[in-house]
């Protein structure tokens, strides 16, 4: 069916695009740092899950394949899309923080703007910056330095308004496999050794969400990004983009030229770790998980918890336990699995307990209903 927007697009037909686009379908033979660049980065609220992100979508991918680029200062862990953690390239990191700027700092008014109410908010991003540059610093001795100029408010409130309003980055160990504590910050510029990029355009990140996460809405960019009035840039684009509808009659926007794939294809079983972005990016999730699972998938504390898919849509959840020598991958459907489902899920744990348990003596696999 179409119509005067352009075709009608099932939820069935923009999973299979979504699953195209990040990399699942079959693992792609890209680089780490080119996969980074192509998905506009990785939720990275913890350490390890960009690492598992990456196994999941890339053709012999190993630990160090990351975790030097990690060193090197290639990709680095910023507060980007939503105001939430991100392992980005050193580029996207300098180009997409001064897009966001207004965004973060309107965050950081909702959330701590009674705690720094009356306060210059340019004299704390000024102090906040000489202190990153002077020494890496945990938010906790950030906030404690900040509270010496502005004794008798909330240390904490003076740090996370820095963080939002100055771009930090985290440096290593924070953001190596398997490492945890609490991060140190420093600023972009002084980590990277330049500057914010002065000619970023949202127009080039519109084409780069699409080519990502696309078809989508104005509104599911918005989504993804944490920007309002993102209706502009796509007016903009104009025929560089073409349109389809979903079956609620919301305009969709993909790159011309862009085929899709069969909505018949069938697609192999993966595991996701937390916080992964594919289910994050979209106003409407219903393309990759149905509303029903959402509760189970996102916790009252804000924790995006482990899935697997089946056919290219979240079926359930999964986690590692860790005792003395043994690992054991549980995997908790949420409804019942086929017996193949059982088997490929089984096969593809077995690859998921290699690369993210290897030094346990013991693998082992159980299937049990979530709980």
């Amino acid at each position: 069916m179409s119509t005067a927007e352009g075709p009608v697009l099932s939820p069935r037909a923009l999973n299979r695009a979504l699953i195209h686009r990040q990399l699942l379908a079959q693992r792609s033979a890209l680089s780490p740092a080119q996969a980074i660049t192509h998905l506009a980065g990785l939720q990275a609220q913890a350490p390890n899950p960009p690492y598992i992100g990456l196994w999941t979508r890339l053709t012999d991918f190993a630990v160090e394949d990351l975790a030097v680029l990690v060193r090197e200062r290639k990709v680095v862990r910023i507060a980007l899309m939503r105001s939430t953690i991100h392992l980005v390239t050193d580029d996207d990191c300098l180009a997409l923080r001064p897009l966001l700027a207004e965004m973060l700092a309107r965050t950081v008014k909702g959330q701590f703007g009674r705690q720094v109410a009356g306060l210059d908010i340019d004299e704390i991003a000024k102090l906040g910056t000489e202190l990153a540059e002077e020494r890496e610093l945990t938010f906790a001795e950030l906030g404690a330095l900040m509270a010496e100029r502005w004794a008798g408010h909330d240390a904490n409130a003076l740090a996370q308004t820095v963080r939002n309003l100055v771009p930090l980055v985290q440096v290593p160990p924070r953001g190596l496999w398997g490492h945890s504590g609490q991060a140190a910050h420093t600023t972009a510029g002084r980590w990277l050794g330049r500057g914010l990029d002065p000619n970023a355009s949202i127009d080039t990140y519109v084409r780069r969400y699409l080519a990502a996460f696309g078809p989508a809405s104005v509104k599911d960019m918005q989504k993804w990004s944490g920007l309002t009035r993102l209706r502009e840039a796509f007016a903009r684009l104009g025929p560089a983009l073409r349109t389809y509808r979903d079956e609620t009659g919301t305009v969709l926007y993909d790159l011309a030229g862009t085929q899709l794939p069969d909505p018949a294809e069938e697609l192999p079983a993966r595991y996701l770790p937390e916080f992964d972005n594919i289910l994050l990016s979209h106003a409407d999730r219903e393309r990759i998980m149905a509303p029903e699972y959402r509760p189970r998938v996102f916790t009252s504390n804000g924790i995006i918890r482990a899935t697997f898919l089946i056919d290219g849509f979240v079926r359930g959840l999964w986690r590692i336990d860790r005792v003395k020598e043994a690992a054991t991958l549980v995997v908790q459907p949420f409804v019942p699995l086929a017996r193949r489902d059982v088997v490929e899920l089984t096969e593809e744990g077995e690859r998921l307990l290699r690369f993210a348990a290897s030094p346990a003596g013991r693998h082992d696999i159980r299937f049990e209903p979530v709980g």
